[in-house]
């Protein structure tokens, strides 16, 4: 839906299941109508489109894109972002580092991503812009040497160029500009603004260049231009806020790059401050959200450095003192505390009071994935959830 006429807000469907075509269709039609009718009932409202490699493939089988768009245009529903960043299942199994895979070394996920644009490029509406999410290049513990994560690093940026050659010539005969949104999390390749500039400034605008050069007539000029065009960020405000990095300090930090924010995913970490009278409710709070699912990455700024430790049973088994913690577990942002714990819902309405008067991006999109492995007193019906989500966060805007 379109808030204060700039801002496209939805959800991810993430939420829902979707191994498939099937599933995911089917997740989507028990949900979404409902949802609507309750946030936006007399308005298009916008989805944040999940598919997994599988779902996007059956997508084009037989009659089912025919379907799918009549389904949306009897609901007054649209697509304007999607998430490609988990490729396979993402629900009722073990994902951890799996969620990475396949990474931007290889065709696969250039191969899933070029179709993704492709469906998104039909599905948009005209006069808008359209983007997909996706992973950090890799999960840095896959490349144990620098010289590894370099030949990453590298593989990545070529893979991307190919992406921009694509939305530049989607953007030239169909005049939808669509973007890839690049999303720093803990333990990626890309992890905070920092190296996302880097990888910026080294990898992908060197590489890419040489392949517009190649398969375009631009100017020098305007190659640098391009590749940020179509090469975007995603940022996320709970993996943003695992780096203890301010918005107002990260978006300026990009601006200056020239690095456009393709989409801002509105979600919440846990933060746990340490009482030494409270330690024993405190490390009893916090085990209630180690599940087998996700990885949970939990990260500790020591003076200047954060430092990151990769799952949260690696904290919970040293149960050290420490000032401050924050949990890769995506909480709803409409709660900032959770009994003895505590979440990063400020960093959300520092980013909503930056909005106010810059509109770094026009695609916000509420991702709380996590409901299905809540602890068992924070679990309520989803959409109602969901629906409370919305709200909270409209209410802000």
């Amino acid at each position: 839906m379109l808030v204060n006429n700039t801002f496209h807000l939805s959800y991810c469907t993430n939420i829902h299941p979707g191994s498939n075509w099937e599933s995911t269709f089917t997740s989507l039609k028990e949900y979404l109508p409902g949802i609507k009718k309750q946030v936006s009932p007399n308005a298009p409202f916008g989805l944040g489109l999940r598919l997994s490699n599988k779902a996007s493939e059956e997508l084009n089988e037989g009659n089912n894109f025919a379907v799918f768009k009549a389904w949306l245009s009897q609901h007054n529903l649209y697509v304007f972002t999607m998430n490609g960043f988990p490729y396979g299942n993402f629900h009722n199994e073990r994902v951890k580092d799996d969620v990475h895979t396949p990474d931007w070394t290889t065709t696969e996920r250039l191969v899933y991503t070029k179709r993704l644009f492709n469906q998104l490029a039909e599905l948009l509406p005209d006069g808008m812009s359209g983007g997909i999410s996706t992973s950090p290049i890799s999960y840095k513990y896959w490349h144990t040497t620098e010289e590894d994560k370099q030949k990453a690093f590298e593989v990545g940026a070529q893979q991307l160029s190919e992406i921009v050659l694509q939305l530049f010539d989607i953007e030239n005969t169909t005049a939808k500009y669509l973007h890839l949104d690049i999303e720093p999390e803990p333990d990626g390749l890309l992890e905070n603004s920092e190296e996302v500039v880097v990888f910026f400034a080294d990898y992908l605008i060197p590489i890419a260049s040489e392949t517009l050069r190649k398969h375009t007539n631009l100017s020098e000029e305007k190659i640098a231009a391009t590749i940020k065009r179509y090469i975007t960020v995603c940022y996320d405000i709970c993996h943003f806020s695992l780096a203890y990095e301010e918005p107002e300090d990260t978006f300026a930090k990009f601006e200056n790059a020239g690095i456009q924010i393709g989409k801002i995913q509105v979600s919440a970490a846990l933060k746990i401050l340490y009482n030494e009278a409270a330690k024993e409710e405190i490390w009893q709070s916090l085990a209630r959200f180690d599940e087998p699912t996700y990885l949970h990455q939990v990260t500790e700024k020591i003076g200047e450095k954060v430092v990151t430790y990769n799952d949260l049973p690696v904290v919970l088994a040293k149960q050290k003192a420490f000032t401050e913690l924050r949990a890769h577990f995506h909480v709803p942002i409409f709660l900032e505390q959770f009994g003895s714990l505590f979440s990063t819902q400020d960093h959300i309405l520092k980013v909503v009071a930056y909005l106010k008067q810059n509109a770094v991006s026009d695609h916000l999109e509420i991702e709380t994935y996590t409901w299905d492995v809540l602890p068992k007193e924070l679990k309520r019906d989803l959409s109602a959830s969901i629906i409370r989500e919305i709200e909270w966060l409209k209410e802000r805007l």
